[in-house]
């Protein structure tokens, strides 16, 4: 519960945070939610000084949500600003980032199991939120302002749009796949394969960088060849269907399981991710702005907001349901079960990007038109 409250206030925290980003300005909502992010990071730290008990569990359900509240925060507005700052190449920028956020699954847990065996408890959180602390001045003097009045949408007309309704559901089924595997992954490979405690990190390494690498060379295909991100979606949920099935393997698939073979399939599983997960941010704002959305920072917000609103549900329902599949028939079926839901998701994509072409198609031929004899007469005459 501790830290399923962690997903839960980033949900709530990020559809307000989207709404009502216009009025507490973008660069204002990233520096304070930095700031108290790297604050109550450094507070985590000294959470084995409160006495034991309620006062302990009170202290944890706090500092947890308070931390989800400021990452929303500065999340929503940092999409919003890369957006505004490049409308053009929203995805490809998007993209890059995720870079990063490979390189930190990737460092974050040896950095911090070598920062804890050495140092102890404190010293990994303190380390973490200071270095986001010390970002604080750095992007006071880069970050632009930006100025935008307030729109007239909601969150609610953003939703019931349908391509964006089919597209939230991918995002929930993405994320929770990732969530999917935080909690049982490395009890399955500990199990299946006696492997040292140590060496469980490394096959995290395969997803994490393949998708920090794969993300900008989609990021990069969104911008260039816009018409291309909705097979993307398709086929990114298609493939992690595909490797779900083949993670544990499924038991109906009859295939032994293999070390080599759980690590080739994260690594498909990453560029898979990258392939239908950055594409999903230029193609909502698109449909926004098809649908009347004005464009500006309005939109931005409401756009950001629901993409880490709907992040926030899989990442909820991702733990809570792999952990409880895993109890009750184990990994291999936990798996292929999780792999069904991308399945749906590419389904209903792909099924529901079909019927727009079609609609397209049937609105888009000329239509027959009854002439009279006198109408048909040619313009110039023969002799001519």
């Amino acid at each position: 519960m501790i830290f399923g409250c962690y997903a839960l206030f980033d949900l709530l925290s990020s559809l307000v945070f989207g709404k009502y980003l216009v009025y507490i300005g973008a660069k204002f909502m990233f520096i304070a939610g930095i700031f108290v992010s790297g604050g109550v990071t450094i507070l985590f730290g000294v959470l084995d000084q409160v006495p034991d008990g309620p006062i302990f569990i009170t202290m944890c359900f706090l500092v947890r949500i308070v931390d989800a509240i400021s990452f929303s925060a500065a999340i929503t507005a940092s999409d919003s600003i890369l957006a505004k700052a490049f409308p053009n190449n929203v995805a490809t920028v998007l993209g890059s980032l995720e870079v990063f956020s490979g390189l930190g699954l990737v460092l974050g847990p040896p950095l911090g199991g070598f920062l804890y065996q050495s140092f102890g408890y404190k010293v990994p959180f303190i380390f973490l939120g200071s270095i986001v602390l010390l970002m604080i001045p750095l992007n006071i003097c880069i970050l632009p302002n930006y100025e935008s009045d307030p729109g007239e949408h909601s969150f609610w007309k953003l939703v019931t749009v349908p391509k964006v309704g089919f597209i939230s559901f991918v995002i929930i089924s993405f994320s929770s796949c990732f969530g999917f595997l935080d909690p049982i992954l490395s009890l399955f490979v500990l199990q299946k394969f006696d492997l040292p405690a140590g060496y469980v990190g490394l096959v995290f390494l395969g997803l994490a960088l393949s998708y920090a690498i794969s993300s900008p060379l989609f990021g990069l295909l969104s911008d260039k060849m816009p018409h291309r991100r909705k097979w993307f979606l398709v086929f990114g949920n298609l493939i992690t269907a595909g490797c779900y099935m083949l993670l544990g393997p499924a038991p109906v698939l009859h295939i032994e399981s293999q070390l080599w073979l759980l690590v080739l399939i994260l690594v498909i599983n990453g560029i898979s991710a990258g392939m239908s997960v950055i594409p999903t941010f230029p193609e909502i704002l698109s449909c926004a702005y098809e649908n009347g959305f004005e464009e500006g920072l309005s939109t931005l917000g409401l756009v950001s907001g629901l993409f880490g609103a709907m992040w926030s549900v899989g990442a909820f329902i991702g733990p809570m349901l792999g952990g409880f599949l895993y109890e009750k028939i184990g990994f291999e079926w936990a798996a292929a079960i999780q792999g069904v839901w991308a399945l749906i998701s590419g389904l209903a994509m792909g099924l529901f990007y079909l019927l727009e072409h079609s609609r397209r198609r049937r609105s888009s031929k000329p239509q027959n038109i009854i002439c009279t004899e006198e109408e048909q007469t040619a313009l110039l005459s023969d002799e001519i």
